[in-house]
């Protein structure tokens, strides 16, 4: 009677083993989230997460914004095809889709220009808060991501919100600020922003984002601009701007540190890059030569998960490891001298840092001055690096002028993948192994029995 009990036992197990292996594990997908928070901000945003089975302890958040006509699903597609989503899955960062129900982002009206503002850029701040407190994610290394209005979206949270976001990588889009001139709220287009026409020197591009958050002087993130020389829809000359703005923001030389020829799918890229004073790089541009306005490049892994860090652990950005501790001012030393003058009330830098009020990575180190941060190696408000370059001029206003309208635009799906396969083979020996080995004993029982 033990016997059979025993055996019965040992059956079911197997049973349960086998029940087990047919199961396949649960898969990560894009969800809605139809509870984050909103508060003041417009109704027609919503908010979707995708959230891999594997989450890093305190993990990365990363802002992923569609382009024209767009939806989280459509650029959730572009993430997968270019292996942004299979990193999330292998390095456990959670994605933030928002979408709207718009032609576009809004990022040329006053309250969207306007930190906490009441429009679309506040209601993916709110996002961020959200999936920060949900997940318990690392508020030192939260991201922003996109493609066309996108891109132009993760620009302009760059730069409200830098204090949020510590980098972000931009497929064709423009500067911030660019899309307020004649911009038309129906269609949410600027004309004479997408035909290259809005010009400024490097200076007043910096002094227009230091006015979107009057009076901050902290940390500014690092960016990766990506465009194509013959894009007909955004054209080429908005990347030539968002250089002068953020090597301006970042206090570093109009000449790049290095410029060099990548071979991508085939295509050839330029690849400009700037390092700030403690060797880091802040701010790369990438330009396809003849390449189109959806490139084949779009939020490409292979580059874009290591510029953001997001292929590191720990709980630190990576520039704020090498360069100093969150919150300083970056310090590129205010190469430039593009900035404010020094101890004039710059925004940039107070905060202090070793590295200074210029580009990249300050930290803890000097006191803040009257005008810009602290100079290099602390002391005085206009030490060494001062205010030249980093700290900035008066808060100015945007630029105005030129015609609007434009087309809305269509982006690609792209196919992606994930790194289920070899887990589930894995799963399926290591089942097999088992059952094979409880059917063994259960025969030694029977045998055993007979012999009895």
């Amino acid at each position: 009677m033990r016997f059979v009990v025993r055996l019965g036992v040992l059956l079911a197990a197997s049973a349960g083993i086998l029940a087990a292996a047919a199961t396949p594990a649960r898969a990560a997908s894009l969800q809605p989230v139809s509870n984050w928070g909103a508060s003041g901000v417009p109704s027609y945003v919503s908010m979707f997460i995708y959230v891999p089975d594997k989450l890093a302890t305190n993990p990365p958040i990363l802002v992923v914004s569609h382009f024209c006509s767009g939806s989280a699903s459509a650029v959730f597609g572009e993430a997968q095809g270019g292996g942004i989503v299979a990193a999330a899955d292998k390095y456990g960062f959670v994605m933030i889709f928002p979408q709207t129900t718009n032609n576009c982002w809004d990022v040329g009206s006053t309250k969207s220009l306007t930190r906490n503002g009441g429009g679309d850029t506040q209601a993916i701040a709110e996002m961020v808060t959200y999936a920060l407190s949900k997940y318990t994610g690392d508020a030192n290394r939260v991201y922003a991501i996109g493609t066309s209005s996108g891109a132009m979206m993760t620009q302009a949270l760059l730069a409200l919100y830098p204090d949020v976001f510590k980098a972000g990588a931009e497929f064709s889009g423009v500067p911030a600020g660019c899309w307020s001139v004649n911009y038309d709220p129906t269609i949410q287009w600027s004309g004479p922003c997408a035909g290259g026409q809005v010009t400024h020197t490097a200076q007043d591009w910096g002094t227009m984002v230091r006015a979107m958050d009057p009076g901050y002087s902290g940390f500014r993130p690092r960016i990766q601009l990506w465009h194509g020389t013959a894009d007909g829809t955004i054209n080429f000359n908005n990347q030539t701007e968002a250089i002068k703005e953020w090597t301006n923001i970042l206090g570093l030389n109009a000449t790049p540190t290095s410029t060099t020829m990548v071979t991508l799918n085939n295509h050839q890229w330029t690849r400009q890059s700037w390092q700030s004073s403690c060797g880091f790089t802040v701010l790369e541009a990438w330009a396809e030569q003849n390449g189109p306005h959806g490139t084949d490049a779009n939020l490409n892994a292979t580059y874009v998960i290591p510029f953001l860090g997001l292929d590191m652990s720990g709980l630190t950005d990576p520039e704020i490891s090498q360069c100093g501790g969150a919150g300083g001012s970056n310090g590129s030393g205010g190469a430039g001298g593009s900035g404010g003058s020094a101890g004039s009330g710059g925004n940039r830098g107070s905060g202090g840092a070793p590295g200074s009020s210029g580009s990249d990575g300050g930290a803890m180190g000097g006191a803040p001055g009257a005008g810009g941060a602290t100079g290099v190696g602390g002391g005085s408000a206009t030490g060494g690096g001062g205010a030249a370059a980093g700290s900035g001029g008066a808060a100015g206003a945007g630029a105005t002028g030129g015609q609007g309208g434009g087309p809305a635009e269509t982006g690609d799906n792209g196919m992606g993948g994930c790194g289920c396969v070899l887990a589930t083979a894995q799963s399926s020996r290591r089942a097999g192994t088992e059952t094979a080995a409880v059917l063994a004993l259960a025969a030694w029982f029977v045998a055993r029995r007979r012999r009895r």
